[in-house]
């Protein structure tokens, strides 16, 4: 069966077009950009790609998988409507095709979706049930997004933002997880919804859809996750959550970093994680992902030594080398709480190892919901943890940053050249960069490695 995606590029319908590979389907897709790591990881499925202005309707496809970056009046879409091709969402080609005969460990919540999620298919896949998954980032462990695996896990990251121009639910409502995984809930996604109450409500739909033989599993005393769950459950639920907060799961941070920790199930130890990642944030994601992989079947002491061996996700602290002294950190954060909680880990780790530089930040408020300035208060509070904040800011978007509410030095550019240049002139020895943005920032990551590499000393 011949499957074309519009809008390929993106993680998540790049992740349905390798899973649509790997089961046979002839696929192909269409964008208007795409770049690495996705370009790779299509390249190398053997997927072809082309740009919107392609017929792609002559390859007859028996079924074109639109993704929700596209609207009514967008030519590709008007195309498929007016030829009556069949078309669908990736939630719901997912579900159909994959999910449907599946065990769905569903991960959502505003942060800690990506690595969660690549935490629980890794303590599976070490216990050797080798999990199909798909999710918004690229698993250290995995080297790739998405993969069909063996049957019957299935690790799914629960994305609350809409399903298609035609369906405004969220996408999770799809995938009837087995496992759900709720990691917290915040107001995010303004273009879509109203309000907290609104995105609830989705959070809703989704606790509806999980069986009573399953399990949802929650941060202690999180009240927007209580809210909802006071609307109604029909699922056993455990909790998890910090030493002394009554939740079923619980931690005892063994380094301040976050970087070693002890896991405690009901009040007995589980053993002790000792690994890369570092934060509070980190640790409960952690957590979660033990209490997801235990319901699953894998004993604990075997979660806890798998997590310890947990790498990372590319573009979650990303280490992406040094220069001249200076260390450069790739992260997705783009979200004041997000933010907040990867300066504060990037913070405790640089005590922790004794580390007397400077913190910088350097980000672009690129997120919709950022540019409406919905996030505006409570944005200078995110950067608390840092010595100077750099930022870029494109005149077009016509969103100006509030600098005198910051506790630090801001320098916002109007171009990813001049941004650069001012960090070439002013970074020194000893500084730790972390450039934060959930798009691709004009590749100034690696543009600032080189550029400090062949900078003069003075």
């Amino acid at each position: 069966m011949k499957v074309h995606i519009l809008g390929i590029a993106g993680t998540f319908m790049g992740g349905i077009a390798q899973l649509a590979k790997s089961m046979g389907f002839d696929v192909s897709g269409s964008d208007q950009a795409i770049y690495p790591p996705m370009s790779t990881q299509l390249e190398q499925a053997g997927i072809d790609v082309s740009n919107y202005d392609d017929n792609f309707l002559a390859r007859e496809p028996e079924t074109v998988v639109i993704g929700n970056a596209l609207s009514r009046g967008h030519p590709a879409v008007e195309q498929t409507l007016n030829a009556q091709q069949f078309y669908t969402s990736g939630p719901q080609w997912l579900a159909e095709n994959i999910l449907k005969d599946r065990w769905v460990v569903a991960v959502a919540g505003t942060h800690g979706k990506t690595t969660t999620a690549s935490m629980v298919a890794w303590i599976l896949d070490d216990a050797g049930l080798a999990p199909g998954f798909l999710i918004g980032g690229v698993p250290e462990n995995f080297g790739v997004s998405a993969r069909l695996g063996d049957a019957p896990f299935f690790v799914v990251e629960a994305d609350e933002y809409d399903t298609a121009f035609f369906d405004k639910r969220s996408k999770f409502v799809h995938y009837h997880p087995r496992t759900c995984v709720l990691n917290n809930l915040e107001f995010d996604h303004a273009d879509i919804f109203d309000n907290l109450a609104a995105i609830q409500k989705q959070f809703h739909h989704l606790v509806r859809t999980v069986p009573g033989n399953g399990m949802i599993i929650h941060p202690k005393a999180e009240v927007a996750i209580d809210d909802v769950l006071a609307q109604g459950y029909w699922t056993p639920l455990e909790s998890q959550g910090e030493s002394g907060s009554q939740a079923d799961w619980h931690y005892e941070l063994k380094e301040a970093d976050g970087s070693v920790f002890e896991v405690f199930f009901q009040g007995e130890s589980c053993g002790e994680v000792r690994w890369g990642m570092t934060g509070r944030h980190n640790v409960q994601n952690g957590l979660s992902a033990i209490a997801a992989a235990r319901h699953c079947g894998v004993p604990v002491t075997e979660c806890v030594e798998a997590l310890s061996r947990f790498a990372g996700v590319r573009r979650r602290m990303t280490h992406l080398g040094e220069a001249k002294g200076i260390a450069v950190y790739d992260d997705f954060a783009h979200h004041p709480t997000a933010i907040a909680t990867t300066l504060d880990g990037a913070r405790a780790q640089m005590q922790a190892e004794g580390q007397n530089g400077r913190l910088i930040a350097v980000f672009e408020p690129r997120s919709n919901t950022m540019r409406m300035g919905i996030h505006r208060s409570t944005l200078p509070k995110a950067f608390s943890q840092a010595d100077a904040v750099y930022a870029f800011i494109d005149p077009a978007w016509q969103w100006r940053l509030e600098t005198d509410a910051f506790d630090c030095a801001v320098t916002v550019e109007e171009s990813y050249e001049t941004l650069l240049e001012r960090l070439v002139s002013e970074l020194r020895p000893g500084d730790r960069v972390v450039v934060m943005s959930n798009g691709s920032f004009g590749g100034i990551h690696h543009r600032l490695l080189d550029a400090l590499s062949e900078r003069v000393e003075a």
